[in-house]
């Protein structure tokens, strides 16, 4: 399976922030906020990853990630000019995903807690059909939610509903199988313009396609899309980091212990990184 982080967009609701800085490069806490859903890829054994984003942001993240090679990666870089739709980047993704099955990643969602790696691990493994997520919520009419029966299939997905089927909103992490280019090319812009995440997943929910996994109490899932999530997110890392003294999201450190990278390979990482906390935590991984 191949992955996407799409990291597009203009983030006005991060100006002034972001006027000058794709928000997906802003620190949460002590690293960039891509950092957070490229290690969910890498924890789901994804070794080929494409980065979307606009063409003035596009050499920073060249310039952050590079090929990919440090942490035992490949990385494939594309444009999206203009905010398109989330499913948008099957199309801009197209010659990349070929013919295999792809797991689409949003940059400013995070994702933290316990059993992550084999549910992703789980879901990686998919062979046909796609798999979304439910995580509850609060504020139901302000997500795209669905609906589900006791053996996972959907049953419905509704975009920000009056009157909510359920309270377990769709975080931006998706798995699809080898029909998704071919799917997305059949979907009609929304009335926005845009093609939607939501009606490709009603493309497979139409053919009977479309499961739904729970995240469970233990996961923390957050969007660091406003001053405030942003400001929240980095809080909530730096209280877990603090208290257990682990990392949470370093590439390093999962590149080694997913077996990518070789213990020499993980020291000569530290060494260049260190000098600060970060260094630091590569170097105690690697002593």
């Amino acid at each position: 399976m191949k992955g996407i982080i799409l990291a597009g967009g203009k983030g006005t609701r991060l100006y002034p922030l972001t006027i000058a800085i794709s928000k997906q490069i802003l620190p949460v806490y002590d690293k960039p906020m891509v950092y957070y859903p490229l290690s969910m890829l890498m924890l789901a054994g994804i070794r080929e990853i494409l980065v979307i984003s606009t063409p003035d942001a596009l050499p920073a993240f060249k310039d952050l990630l590079k090929d990919g090679s440090q942490w035992g990666l490949k990385f494939d870089y594309a444009e999206q000019a203009e905010p398109r739709g989330l499913a948008d980047a099957f199309l801009v993704g197209r010659e990349f995903i070929g013919g295999s099955p792809v797991c689409l990643i949003l940059g400013d969602n995070i994702f933290y807690g316990q059993g992550m790696a084999s549910l992703l691990q789980e879901c990686a493994s998919l062979k046909e059909g796609a798999i979304i997520f439910g995580y509850k919520v609060n504020d139901p009419h302000r997500y795209g939610i669905v609906e589900f029966d006791d053996q996972d299939n959907v049953i419905s997905i509704e975009e920000k509903p009056i009157q909510p089927r359920s309270s377990y909103a769709v975080p931006g992490i998706y798995f699809y199988d080898d029909q998704v280019v071919r799917l997305a090319e059949s979907i009609e812009p929304s009335a926005r313009g845009e093609l939607e995440i939501t009606d490709l997943n009603k493309a497979y929910l139409k053919n009977g396609q479309l499961k739904a996994k729970l995240f469970g109490r233990g996961v923390a899932w957050l969007d660091a899309g406003t001053h405030e999530s942003l400001l929240q997110a980095a809080m909530f890392i730096e209280a877990i980091q603090q208290r257990q003294g682990l990392m949470i999201s370093c590439p390093e450190e999962i590149a080694y212990r997913m077996g990518y990278i070789s213990l020499d390979q993980l020291r000569d990482l530290g060494k260049t990184l260190a000098g600060n906390s970060y260094g630091e935590y590569v170097l105690s991984i690697a002593r």
